[in-house]
């Protein structure tokens, strides 16, 4: 089972300056490489402490690229609604040069009303863009000459460059959260699944899984990313606090998760009133994650907090009932400081790992 580091910032520039922020996450990279994890991943969001501090997930990987020689690279995920495909295809393939063929490419459908706004995109129609944006960036991996004419862009005999170092192309992962159809969607493309099992009961995702592995294996597809699967990979991302004991770190976790959820509310409040035909479901997001306390968030499966013992039993207890190939461990939740967020991870890597790998 793979365990890397995901990075989804939520700090407010006046207590945690941007600066050492990414120090931190840099520093992580770092660490993560030298540990054997495998995957360091960051989120695409902006205008909001919600993920703000990353509008640019290719600019942040070219950086942790440069400091680190074996850990793979995951954007996790870029929004493609908000780019052009020749852009992606093109920056992407730039970033799994840099990396010697490290990159991993996750997209996700953005989902906050306000980026939408800010961006003139309408989000009626965005989930048909979202997938003609993939497929290009798809196609222009692998083809010359590339011809593509949609409602959204069109362009003909486009050969995008640099080309990827990886054949065909970086593996490719699609985060998918509620709707059966996008887990179905994403294993008949022959994509890896990313999903976040926040608000959504642990049963309830297992099954959306079992949507997504069946898909893939009725598709025929029977590789991704360089492994050989019939059942496609799927890896999960959660926030994790390892303290020295269970009651060490509910102390230290608590407020940063208490910090994580107000700052995630907030940037859903525009669900409020926000109606979508392509996001059924999303209105009133925001009353959900305000009825969700510290408590009730690492107990019910949406965090991992707790002392060595607990978190392995916690790791054991979410694999066996999602059914997953590995996880990303959210570990900058809370705008926590650095030491804070080096030390969980190191008793991650020195007394969780162990426990993990011998059972």
């Amino acid at each position: 089972m793979e365990h890397g580091l995901s990075f989804l910032p939520d700090a407010e520039h006046s207590a945690l300056p941007a600066q050492e922020y990414f120090r931190m996450a840099l520093d992580l990279s770092r660490y993560a490489d030298q540990a054997g994890l495998s995957h360091v991943k960051i989120t695409e969001h902006y205008l909001r402490p919600y993920g703000g501090y990353c509008p640019s997930p290719l600019a942040f990987l070219s950086a942790v690229a440069a400091v680190t020689t074996r850990v793979r690279l995951m954007t996790g995920c870029v929004l493609p609604v908000f780019h052009h495909p020749l852009a992606l295809a093109s920056e992407t393939a730039m970033v799994d040069a840099l990396s010697g063929g490290r990159l991993d490419v996750g997209f996700a459908r953005a989902y906050l009303p306000y980026e939408f706004e800010a961006f003139e995109v309408p989000m009626d129609g965005s989930r048909e863009r979202f997938v003609a944006t993939v497929d290009a960036v798809r196609r222009l991996w692998t083809e010359e000459k590339t011809a593509v004419d949609t409602p959204f862009f069109r362009f003909a005999e486009a050969t995008a460059l640099p080309r990827p170092v990886q054949h065909p192309h970086p593996p490719t992962w699609i985060a998918a959260v509620r709707s059966r159809s996008s887990f179905a969607w994403a294993g008949e493309q022959g994509h890896g699944l990313l999903v976040t099992p926040a608000l959504t009961p642990l049963e309830e995702m297992a099954d959306h899984i079992a949507v997504y592995r069946e898909s893939f294996e009725l598709s025929g597809h029977t590789t991704h990313g360089g492994h050989r699967t019939t059942r496609g990979r799927v890896l999960a991302s959660l926030p994790l606090y390892v303290g020295a004991d269970d009651r060490a770190a509910y102390a230290d976790a608590d407020p940063l998760l208490a910090h994580y959820l107000r700052v995630w509310a907030e940037s859903t409040d525009a669900w409020t009133s926000t109606v979508s035909a392509d996001y059924r479901g999303y209105t009133g997001m925001s009353r959900a994650i305000r009825a969700m306390t510290p408590e009730s968030f690492r107990t019910l499966g949406g965090a991992v907090v707790g002392g060595p013992g607990r978190v392995a039993d916690r790791i054991h207890a979410i694999a066996e009932v999602l059914g997953v190939d590995g996880f990303l461990w959210q570990v900058d939740f809370g705008a926590v400081d650095g030491g804070r967020a080096r030390a969980s991870v190191d008793l991650f890597c020195t007394e969780v790992l162990p426990q993990l790998a011998v059972s």
